[in-house]
């Protein structure tokens, strides 16, 4: 890597580093403060948890700039987050497990959790989180505590509750690319027993992507912006000194214009692209880091997700706790694409409405713990209704026909469609018009549940936990074509080659779809638990050994399926996935507990799979017999010698691959005995925090945080032209401020380095031999004035 473009790092560690030695051994170090996690749906100190927990404090979240999920990956190893087609479309991965997040029919194998509150989808977890206390990122199987869809891990986020001392912040910032943004809080009391908190924030930012539309008819110029508000509101009450009730209520809105591809790899179809389109269609030859991308068609989206929950917390006696909590959220994305990612005008969702994913979701959890003699125990149960309605309309392009002649003629005859199917030209495949599928999806479920920590010594603690679970999938499909499908239902009959055949007959063609409904139903109960034994040897080395087992719910494809041209499949059902885990760690505090040091070897086994891939015409899902994941977990927290500054790291080792076995249809053949896409072998984090009064009243913080990734593949289908390679990102910061934080000037940058890297490489759909990726952010940077009341 070129030197300069390691200096701003460099700076901002010499700032910590230069700094910190000023001070140097001036005082003796202190310790680490103990960590207080509920990984277990208990309060417990992190170092007697047996559960890998990576917990990053909301000091640490601001110092890296983390806004929301996406973010969080730098400072947690083994996790990784993408997107795609926008922020809906987000696919979380702890240990290189996850599933991909375009196919609203599957669910995460990581859970997201707010507040208590299960988010149906990693997508819809996808959002400014606001105020926050902590994050853990359980790694590893939660489904004994959290339910299904944890089969892979849980991502626990704790917001900041009501005080009763008056407080308040607020935040502007000014940075590159235009964006701004501003945020502010006040807590307090409302009365005796009564406390109150309100944040608030907007940000805008233009987008990264410079945007050619051809003759149109979007004129947007710039694509993947940035257009958030949010505001959420607490309220607490303590009606007695035994009862504790937390209402909740917020409210987000995003209105963005996300995402095209910028073009990887330009194949033979790239010609036939510029012949049809009013530019060149494509950038040719490619160059994906120039960030010129294609689309005459706008790609937006208008998100919304607004929620409320009751907690209620009642100390029965010192020994027994009842927990009540009761949600409901309300989510939902509107989006418009241009699904050819390109100026001509072949393929496209249009901003009219009809193509939308919305959730409705209530859920009820009642917990009952207590403590028994050396028994700590807990019991439970869970409710949760879910309503999912998926919309899509694809219609076909004024260019759609002639594209497709072009193609099956080698480019020489414009109605080389027509020939083939004995239809005039411009009747084949009718613009404006195309496929226009609704689901009506809904999941009920309930689930009781028990976690159970018997201390047999003062050493030695066992635990055991089950669950009993039993969900209920409905789907009601309705496929819908606006046109008849003639060229499709020609094309079946007449002696034409299959290769034709095969193009003409897209999903989104097939006359066999016209006015078709069909009605699924599928049931499943589960029992799953876990078993855990530690042993402290003293009062600051703990070793376990654990086994859990756990499940992600079966479901359906929300797309369209067929047994091949004009036979519909009606079935688009999956089977659940499940997972069985066995791990083996320590946590220890060394160096007089100034250095936590935490270490942990697993070995995972996933059966039926769900791999979900995108053909670059429609999704397949497919149950995987076996996926296997075994590495190493190791963090540390350390409180160097030097006064005011700390460090904290972690390393993740994992062999995440692939089962050996025969590939079925939707599975490409590279897939067996592989490596999975996003499953690098080593990911790294770390972090390090200086602060300290500098005099006249001032303070001085910086931070430098980082990820390190080694190589990975992107796509499902494990192309070697969809590999990103090792990569190392930086985000730092560095403020200064009165000691009282009235106020606080910092800079702040994200990727320092600039780095290039792809986030998703697919293959541009209709195009065959062309690829094309959604890219990650480039350097970001900016200013922020913080004041603090």
């Amino acid at each position: 890597m070129k030197l300069r473009k390691w200096a701003p790092s460099a700076a901002v560690l010499a700032a910590v580093c230069v700094a910190g030695q000023v001070q140097a051994q001036e005082t003796e170090a202190p310790e680490v403060d103990a960590v207080i996690v509920t990984a277990q749906k208990r309060e417990q100190n992190l170092q007697d948890v047996p559960i890998v927990v990576n917990v990053v404090s909301g000091q640490q979240l601001q110092d890296a700039g983390v806004r929301d999920v996406k973010d969080l990956q730098v400072l947690t190893p083994g996790l990784s987050v993408t997107s795609s087609t926008g922020s809906a479309q987000t696919s979380i991965r702890i240990r290189g497990v996850g599933t991909i997040g375009d196919n609203p029919g599957l669910e995460s194998s990581v859970g997201t959790v707010v507040d208590g509150v299960y988010r149906a989808r990693s997508g819809v977890a996808f959002g400014d989180l606001g105020e926050l206390e902590r994050i853990e990122v359980l790694k590893g199987p939660q489904g004994t505590v959290f339910g299904k869809n944890t089969s892979a891990g849980v991502i626990n986020v704790i917001t900041k509750a009501p005080e009763f001392d008056f407080g308040a912040n607020a935040e502007v910032t000014y940075g590159n690319h235009d964006a701004r943004g501003a945020s502010a809080s006040i807590t307090g009391p409302i009365g005796e027993t009564v406390a109150g908190r309100l944040f608030a924030a907007i940000r805008k930012r233009d987008g990264f992507n410079d945007v050619r539309n051809g003759a149109g008819p979007s004129t947007q110029s710039r694509n993947d912006d940035q257009d958030v508000a949010t505001i959420r509101g607490q309220l607490l009450w303590l009606p007695t000194d035994t009862l504790t009730i937390r209402a909740m209520a917020d409210y987000t809105k995003r209105d963005e214009h996300c995402c095209l591809t910028a073009t990887t790899l330009v194949g033979p179809t790239g010609a036939l692209i510029d012949a049809v389109a009013a530019d060149e269609g494509t950038l040719r030859p490619a160059d994906p880091f120039r960030r010129l991308v294609y689309a005459n068609r706008e790609s937006n989206q208008e998100l919304k997700d607004k929620g409320v929950s009751l907690q209620a917390d009642w100390e029965i006696n010192p020994d027994l706790t009842l927990t009540s909590i009761t949600a409901w959220r309300d989510w939902s994305n509107v989006q418009g694409a241009d699904i050819d990612f390109s100026s001509a005008d072949i393929w496209y969702r249009p901003s009219d409405g009809r193509t939308f994913n919305k959730f409705e979701t209530f859920s009820q959890e009642v917990r009952l713990a207590g403590q028994t003699g050396p028994v700590d125990w807990m019991v439970g149960g869970y409710y949760s209704d879910e309503q999912l309605d998926n919309s899509a309309f694809t219609p076909f392009g004024t260019s759609y026909e002639t594209y497709f002649s072009l193609l099956l003629s080698g480019g020489t005859n414009p109605t080389a469609v027509s020939a083939l199917t004995g239809i005039p030209a411009g009747q084949n495949f009718i613009p404006g018009q195309g496929a226009y599928d609704r689901f009506d999806h809904s999941s009920k479920g309930w689930a009781l549940f028990t976690n159970n920590t018997w201390r047999v010594t003062e050493a030695l603690e066992l635990t055991f936990g089950l669950r009993y679970s039993d969900d209920t999938k409905k789907v009601f499909a309705q496929y819908r074509n606006t046109a008849p499908g003639l060229a499709c239902a020609a094309a079946i009959v007449r002696p034409i080659p299959a290769a034709a055949r095969s193009a003409l007959c897209a999903p989104g063609a097939d006359p066999a779809f016209n006015n078709v409904d069909t009605r699924q139903k599928r049931t499943e109960d589960r029992l799953g638990g876990t078993a855990k034994a530690s042993y402290r040897f003293s009062p600051t080395f703990m070793a376990y050994a654990s086994y859990a087992n756990s499940h992600k719910s079966g479901g359906f494809n929300l797309d369209r399926a067929r047994f091949g041209a004009g036979v519909i499949n009606p079935d688009t059902s999956f089977d659940a996935e499940t997972v069985e885990s066995y791990e083996l760690g320590f946590k220890s505090q060394l160096l007089e507990n100034r250095l936590i040091l935490n270490a942990a070897a697993f070995d995972q086994t996933f059966k039926d799979f769900q791999l979900n891939t995108f053909t670059g015409i429609s999704f397949v899902v497919a149950s995987i017999p076996k996926v296997t994941s075994k590495g190493v977990d190791l963090d540390l927290v350390w409180r160097t010698p030097v006064r005011g500054l700390t460090a904290t790291g972690g390393v993740t080792y994992a062999v995440t691959q692939f089962g050996n076995f025969a590939p079925t249809a939707g599975v490409g053949p590279r897939l067996p005995s592989s490596r999975l896409s996003y499953a690098p072998l080593w990911s790294a984090s770390w972090s390090a925090a200086y602060e300290n009064e500098i005099g006249a009243g001032l303070r001085l913080r910086a931070s430098l945080s980082g990820r390190y990734t080694s190589a990975y593949n992107t796509g499902s289908n494990l192309d070697p032209l969809k590999n990103q390679k090792e990569l190392t990102l930086w985000n730092g910061r560095i403020g200064v401020g009165s000691e009282d934080e009235r106020w606080t000037v910092e800079l702040f940058a994200q990727n320092l380095t600039n780095e290039d890297y792809y986030q998703v490489v697919v293959d541009q759909p209709l195009q065959s031999g062309t690829y094309a990726a959604f890219l990650g952010a480039p350097r970001t940077w900016g200013v922020a004035l913080r004041s603090k009341f």
